[in-house]
């Protein structure tokens, strides 16, 4: 059994976090941490375990065996490297960090340590995106040109009930979070595309501010792979009835994915577009891989290298919207 500490309910996803935890057999949750101590210890009543206020009391304690990570992003590097220190198996929402060189430093302290460290990218484990992967792999849409990927919806817009949309309002705080909807819902077009399409090279990019908030509300970022491939990675908390949409074109054929309906259209496979009858099966969720990694050492297929590569993207992309121009990645991991 593996004793868990939940280590903040900052993010909108960490009740759902403890529920899947809930719900494995093989994790306990034993205490609650939260920077807010009114919001942790309510939380702590709520699922009836123990609410610890110093964060160093949790970590040290030894019946505490691992910890979920929801703390504001602009946390993680200290809260995680922290964590692994006191050789505690981690799992944390995206993004790992804010930037490459913190990203570093928490991959060295998880390696130092010898603890398991997993970031959460769950599309990486569905059924569309495996089938994306062998379309590719198996050359129906010849050379890759082009990947379109968008994922938004309408956090951000104002209803009677929520003056600032059903977002948390701390969602739009840039200190809390280092940015908006890009370095958050934009995670997914980010890790889904750079998996699809290989190593990214270069990125240019506008994080918009529809609203006035203090972060992006509208972001569209492209970019430029190794393999002559362009990834259009579009996100936006401003936008209602925004299905999901996938689309990979090559010299060969096309797919598209827009929530579950799939097309493929290939010149290799006849005239006309194809409808797949089955797709494959799902991987398990992360959480479950987090869990079979600590207790069998079974290798995740979320890696280390898909959180490292998302921060590359998401700080390339902060700083092509400052400055204004097309950023080359290699300005960002010199040495």
């Amino acid at each position: 059994m593996i004793k868990v500490a939940l280590l903040s309910k900052w993010h909108v996803h960490a009740v759902d976090y403890a529920a899947e935890a809930k719900d494995n057999e093989q994790i306990s949750i034993t205490h609650v941490w939260d920077e807010d101590s009114i919001r942790g210890q309510e939380w702590a009543e709520e699922l009836g375990v123990v609410f610890e206020q110093d964060l160093e009391k949790v970590l040290s304690n030894p019946e505490v065996d691992a910890v979920i990570v929801d703390t504001p992003t602009t946390m993680h590097r200290e809260v995680i490297t922290k964590a692994a220190s006191y050789k505690k198996h981690i799992f944390t929402e995206k993004v790992l960090a804010l930037t490459v060189e913190d990203v570093d430093s928490i991959l060295k302290a998880v390696k130092e340590n010898d603890v398991r460290l997993m970031v959460s990218l769950p599309r990486l484990t569905s059924d569309y995106y495996l089938y994306a992967q062998s379309v590719i792999d198996k050359g129906y849409i010849g050379k890759l040109t082009t990947i379109r990927c968008r994922v938004a919806h309408n956090g951000a817009v104002a209803s009677k009930e929520k003056p600032h949309g059903w977002l948390p309002e701390h969602f739009y705080n840039m200190e809390e979070c280092g940015g908006g909807a890009f370095i958050d819902l934009g995670a997914h077009p980010i890790y889904l595309t750079n998996r699809l399409a290989g190593e990214a090279m270069a990125v240019t990019a506008r994080l918009n501010r529809t609203l006035d908030y203090e972060v992006d509300d509208n972001a569209v970022a492209i970019v430029e792979y190794a393999s002559g491939a362009l990834g259009v990675l579009e996100t936006g908390f401003v936008s209602s009835g925004s299905p999901f949409q996938l689309e990979l074109y090559g010299t060969e054929g096309t797919l598209m994915i827009e929530e579950k309906q799939i097309r493929l259209k290939s010149n290799q496979l006849g005239e006309g577009w194809i409808e797949p009858s089955e797709l494959p099966a799902s991987l398990p969720m992360p959480m479950e891989q987090w869990v079979n990694e600590i207790l069998t050492g079974q290798l995740p297929s979320i890696t280390h290298k898909d959180g490292y590569n998302l921060t590359l993207i998401n700080q390339a992309a902060r700083l092509s919207h400052n400055k204004g121009q097309r950023v080359e990645l290699n300005e960002l991991v010199k040495g």
